[in-house]
């Protein structure tokens, strides 16, 4: 995303953990036009000097690309609760403060206000895939909050939040779920749902869809002026949402008549 932002002229500020893996880029394009700055998504007061540093440079800020985030796959049963709570302190409470101070720069800062605020979740945030289940729940509580905070906004303060619910997309991310497996002794059968997702992850072919084609998708999605609040992009992220749509409406519809009758006699 920052070398598309960056090839088509525009201002990219780019945050990485490890800020000198972005020396290629930095040597590429001057000062001017690229901002990169450490940040640790897990530490609040960084996620401050960041966008205290941005308004210090630029003045301004018109998009936020909420992207930390990371993965493990195993059995719930299997998941140590130590390496849970980490993730979950990324992909939700990380994610989640860099919203938080998206929405207060956007509010505050940007004159006129406004700004365009995407967060990168999963469709694993609408589907809990087996074998990755807390994963899929930090993804979860990432989906409540951000939809939670959107509702609240002021309309006039004209900022624009959109989740997105991406498939299956080659990222280093993918690769290294093999290097971050859990397995549970209960759960053997090739058949079980969970013992698949494994397998299919640690087969050592190349997964996922074009990721270069898919941050262009996000890009234009930034110019959209009145867009959704979720966002799926893939064909395997557009099965996911509908099959799990259908079923809760499908459950709904089963037990309908069960909330008959439940009001207070008088």
């Amino acid at each position: 995303m920052t070398e598309l932002v960056l090839n088509k002229g525009e201002i990219a500020v780019a945050t990485a953990r490890k800020p000198e893996t972005l020396n290629d880029l930095k040597a590429k394009y001057p000062p001017s036009q690229l901002l990169v700055l450490r940040l640790d998504a897990n530490k609040v007061q960084e996620i401050k000097d960041v966008f205290a540093k941005i308004k210090g440079t630029f003045g301004r800020l018109d998009v936020v690309f909420n992207n930390a985030g990371w993965a493990f796959q195993g059995e719930v049963e299997a998941a140590p609760e130590d390496i849970s709570r980490v993730m979950f302190d990324t992909n939700f409470w990380g994610a989640s403060n860099v919203s938080l101070e998206s929405v207060k720069f956007f509010r505050e800062v940007n004159r006129p206000v406004g700004g365009r605020l995407i967060v990168n979740s999963s469709q694993g945030g609408i589907y809990a895939y087996p074998g990755m289940g807390f994963y899929s729940a930090s993804k979860h509580a990432l989906e409540g909050v951000t939809s939670a905070l959107a509702q609240e906004l002021d309309p006039e303060w004209n900022i624009k939040i959109t989740l997105l619910e991406l498939g299956l997309f080659r990222t280093k991310v993918i690769d290294k779920l093999s290097e971050l497996t859990f397995t549970h002794p209960a759960y053997t059968k090739a058949t079980l749902p969970s013992v698949a997702t494994v397998a299919y992850f640690n087969d050592g072919t190349p997964k996922g869809a074009d990721t270069s084609k898919a941050v262009q998708r996000i890009y234009d999605l930034a110019a959209e002026p009145e867009p959704s609040l979720r966002f799926p992009i893939g064909k395997d992220a557009l099965e996911s949402v509908r099959g799990e749509a259908k079923r809760i409406l499908e459950d709904a519809a089963k037990y309908e008549s069960w909330s008959e009758g439940l009001e207070f006699d008088t």
